[in-house]
């Protein structure tokens, strides 16, 4: 898959999660859904990646 076509996909998830939930929940509840539909489109992800600084 292309950065292009992975953008895309992600992107466009992060879209249906908004419409299906909306606008004035907590971060949090967006990222929980994200991170699910984000697997379930079979993509690997990792959450809340402590970066040294």
């Amino acid at each position: 898959m292309t950065e292009n076509e992975l953008s895309f996909k992600i992107i466009g998830v992060a879209i249906e999660v908004h419409r299906h939930l909306g606008p004035g929940l907590l971060e949090s509840a967006y990222e929980q859904c994200l991170c699910h539909e984000l697997k379930q489109n079979g993509l690997r992800i990792e959450q809340q990646i402590a970066l040294p600084l």
